[in-house]
């Protein structure tokens, strides 16, 4: 158990006596407990440590706020009665001074200034982008005319993995999509007595939207933030820069098979989607609607036309390529630390999501306005 006893011999002069251990497990004072009892008249400040026990650096960290609150109100501070090993520390403390401008300050910035920094973040930023865009159409081209540079192997790995990897959380998003909006179509069409047009509702959903839209969010947050932890691991060891040095485009090499894989593979998972989530609404029709199975599916597939499906896999596949490009883009853009590999992960999932939001919403104007 440690104290601090305060003695006053003079109005002018006080005493702290420190009795038994100092340690960080123990209870013990605080500095402003004490400097709350000293008299305006005191003038010097002496420290008897005869009686102390066992202490580790919280006795240091509490003499050196004694020594800054004397400091800061013209008091003399007194350590001579402390153990040696403590006087020596507290003077290595104070041997070299603290250089002006080291400590961070928090000062509240202007209006005008914080609105000057956020504009030149977003015109680097959108610099950044549109460069990386240069790129990835330069090596998108080279794939063209067969001059990419990339093993074929990681292609299909990468396929393999944005693939049968989805195919699982798809299958109970999915699902359960279906079936939300069969119950919720449900709520109202009973009404009405129309609960078969349930079947229209759920098919028109999935296919013009719901299918893309989720698979995109899934894929944000699966693969795009995977991507983005790959490269951001490169970047950190310098793998990156090893590719650079041995002439290998880094962009061919590490990008354009990601890319390639998931503008691939997206369509084939939006049918899957679509496909499950029809599943999902008609079984919410047979068991809560009473709605036959070959009765559901018909009118399912009387009202989806084939155009209706291409807008979904329109749709999705520019949601695959929005997803790979922001992945990418944030992994190559990720700093030196370990730190910075999970900031680029979740700045590739939050570009994502907000560039399949800007493109749902720009195609469908578009197909609006094509009728």
């Amino acid at each position: 158990m440690s104290a601090v006893t305060l003695l006053q011999p003079s109005p002018d002069q006080v005493h702290l006596v420190f009795q038994g251990d100092f340690l960080m497990d123990e209870e013990r004072p605080t500095v402003e407990a004490l400097t709350a009892q000293f008299s305006s008249a005191m003038k010097g400040l002496h420290c008897a440590g005869e009686t102390l026990g066992d202490w580790d650096s919280t006795l240091l960290t509490f003499l050196m706020g004694m020594q800054d609150w004397c400091s800061a109100h013209d008091i003399s501070f007194d350590p001579s009665g402390m153990p040696e090993g403590v006087q020596r520390l507290l003077s290595l403390a104070h041997a070299i001074p603290e250089r002006p401008g080291t400590r961070r300050e928090h000062k509240k910035l202007h209006f005008l200034e914080r609105t000057g920094l956020a504009t030149e973040n977003i015109l680097t930023e959108s610099v950044s982008m549109l460069a990386f865009v240069g790129e990835t159409s330069r090596s998108f081209g080279r794939f063209l005319r067969g001059k990419a540079r990339f093993r074929k192997a990681d292609l299909w790995t990468h396929m393999e993995d944005c693939g049968p990897g989805s195919l699982g959380i798809i299958t109970v998003i999915s699902l359960l999509v279906g079936a939300i909006l069969a119950f919720v179509g449900a709520v109202q069409l009973t009404m009405f007595g129309a609960e078969v047009f349930v079947a229209n509702l759920v098919g028109l959903g999935m296919v013009m939207e719901m299918g893309a839209l989720m698979t995109g969010i899934i894929l944000a947050g699966r693969t795009g933030a995977a991507f983005a932890a790959q490269l951001g691991s490169m970047q950190v060891n310098e793998e990156i820069d090893a590719l650079t040095t041995m002439g290998i485009p880094p962009v061919d090499n590490l990008v354009l098979p990601r890319m390639l894989a998931l503008v691939l593979l997206s369509p084939l998972l939006i049918i899957y989607a679509n496909t499950l989530g029809m599943i999902g609404g008609a079984l919410v029709g047979v068991l809560y609607l009473d709605i036959p199975f070959p009765v559901f599916f018909t009118r399912t597939f009387e009202y989806v036309s084939p155009w209706l499906m291409a807008q979904g896999l329109i749709k999705g596949s520019t949601f695959g390529l929005l997803v790979a490009f922001s992945g990418c883009l944030r992994g190559m853009q990720c700093g030196r630390s370990a730190s910075e590999v999970g900031n680029a992960a979740t700045r590739a999932v939050v570009t994502s999501l907000l560039l399949i939001v800007i493109a749902d919403a720009i195609w469908t104007f578009i197909f609006i306005f094509m009728g």
